[in-house]
């Protein structure tokens, strides 16, 4: 994700245009922070991994996906085609994970009530986290051009789609062995998403600290 300044045009005459603010690092934070808390858990740090998780709606309802939705909204502004993809898809994946959780949205105890498979929640969870490893893996595809640091987060973020998904579909119990590498991997993932975003927020303007990461060949990667 680029992190350069530049300006647009103001349709206000004459009256100077001011610069365009980045939006990357506020959709990487929020996607880092929801991320790095439901990861805790899945490892069963403070909690039994498998055990409730409800602590994350809030997180998924509100910073990783309406904050997350905003940053992709605001990255089509900038006219940042690959920001805008997965800023607001994985707020959208934020916001449909929180619906999960809630009660009101009967979607939890619709599959506990299905008497024909007593697999249908974890084939569906495993299909859900399935689909969005696959997409993961597309963004990825696009990233190896940009930086290290990037294009490291979003593998890391497909094998993380993928672990957790292979422990649904597996029909293993709760705290099984590939969620809780599953959300090992979604720790190093958070880690990556906060450095990225550190990346974009440490400018010479703000502070004297520049952090590396990593150009892969793209011309105007920084």
């Amino acid at each position: 994700m680029s992190h350069e300044d530049f300006k647009v045009s103001n349709h206000h005459g004459n009256a100077p245009a001011g610069p365009v603010i980045n939006p990357g690092p506020l959709g990487l934070s929020a996607f880092a922070l929801t991320t790095f808390v439901l990861s805790l858990f899945n490892v069963g740090a403070g909690v039994p991994s498998g055990g409730p998780v409800q602590v994350v709606t809030g997180l998924a309802c509100f910073y990783g996906g309406i904050t997350q939705m905003l940053a992709g909204m605001w990255e089509f502004k900038v006219g940042n085609n690959f920001g805008a993809t997965a800023f607001t898809s994985y707020g959208a994946f934020w916001l449909s994970y929180a619906a999960i959780l809630i009660p009101g949205f009967g979607i939890v105890p619709a599959y506990e009530g299905a008497t024909v498979d007593p697999h249908a929640l974890d084939n569906a969870l495993g299909i859900f986290l399935l689909s969005w490893g696959i997409f993961t893996f597309i963004l990825w595809i696009a990233t190896l051009r940009s930086t290290v640091a990037l294009s490291s987060m979003f593998f890391v973020l497909t094998l993380t789609f993928f672990f957790l998904a292979s422990g649904h579909l597996a029909h293993l119990e709760a705290g099984n062995y590939p969620t809780r590498v599953g959300g090992g991997l979604g720790i190093v993932t958070a880690l990556l998403a906060w450095y990225n975003a550190a990346a974009g927020l440490y400018v010479p303007t703000a502070t004297f600290v520049k952090l590396p990461v990593g150009p892969l060949g793209h011309p105007h990667s920084e």
